[in-house]
């Protein structure tokens, strides 16, 4: 699948296939799958494991010359050595799927030469399908998306349970678990602002990324600076995702941070 003949039609079709298999598993928020935690504090399911081996038969079929980079499959040193590679997280928010909520969604980005050129998320307990192409924009269910336009960071809306003490100024807004769709949020305008301050792993954003830059949003990581992706070590430290007009207040405020933390090691 080299330089444009990317066949968006059947990875939708892939990943809309994985997506309603894990609902199935969900079972309406009454999974009875297996669990149990990789490391403490953080779960993983059958399911998890599941749809991380449909999902790489099926994209593999559609592009077998694209490397592998999944949370739920060992990584090797051979996607370094090509020019694309399939960014996968088979359920980001393992914790709301396990817990019977919603905040949950297949992610699938295929990543050429460090950047997205294909983002989708599939979160089909909220009948949501979120896409983005490299340069044509992004969509949920279909329906364009353009990021907000607000340029105050105060009042702004976080996808959080609660706010630090320095963030007070902010509004909280309903916090899905998978980090993808509290980006999404801010594609959609529906939030203003996501950040964290802490390393992160590229499958968690790599397909969300594309949808919130192509609705307009700027997405960094802590320290204001640009995400890449299939990187030997496919950890950013940190992410920023925010509406234009706020990114930079938002940088200022959240690199310091970050930057102090990264300083304690």
């Amino acid at each position: 699948m080299p330089g444009a003949d990317i066949d968006l039609r059947a990875i939708v079709g892939a990943v809309s296939d994985a997506a309603d298999r894990a609902l199935t598993l969900w079972a309406g928020g009454q999974t009875l799958v297996r669990q149990w935690e990789k490391v403490p504090g953080h779960p993983v399911c059958e399911a998890d494991l599941e749809i991380d081996e449909m999902l790489r038969r099926s994209l593999g079929a559609i592009d077998p010359g694209a490397g592998w980079l999944s949370e739920e499959t060992a990584d090797t040193v051979h996607r370094l050595d090509l020019s694309r590679v399939w960014v996968v997280d088979p359920i980001d928010g393992t914790r709301d799927y396990l817990r019977g909520r919603t905040g949950w969604a297949v992610s699938v980005a295929l990543v050429e030469r460090g950047a997205v050129r294909v983002g989708i998320l599939a979160a089909p307990a909220r009948n949501q399908l979120w896409l983005a192409q490299a340069g044509q924009g992004a969509s949920r269910n279909g329906r364009a998306l353009t990021a907000g336009t607000r340029n105050r960071l105060p009042g702004a809306r976080v996808p959080a349970d609660h706010l630090p003490r320095y963030d007070s100024d902010l509004v909280t807004v309903e916090k899905p678990n998978s980090i993808a769709l509290r980006m999404a949020m801010v594609a959609a305008d529906e939030a203003d602002l996501v950040a964290t301050v802490r390393w992160g792993n590229e499958w968690d954003v790599a397909a969300a990324a594309l949808i919130a830059q192509e609705s307009g949003a700027i997405v960094t990581d802590a320290l204001g600076d640009p995400l890449s992706f299939n990187r030997p070590q496919p950890t950013a430290f940190g992410l920023l995702c925010a509406a234009p007009g706020i990114h930079r207040a938002a940088a200022d405020r959240l690199a310091p941070r970050a930057r102090d933390l990264l300083a304690r090691g």
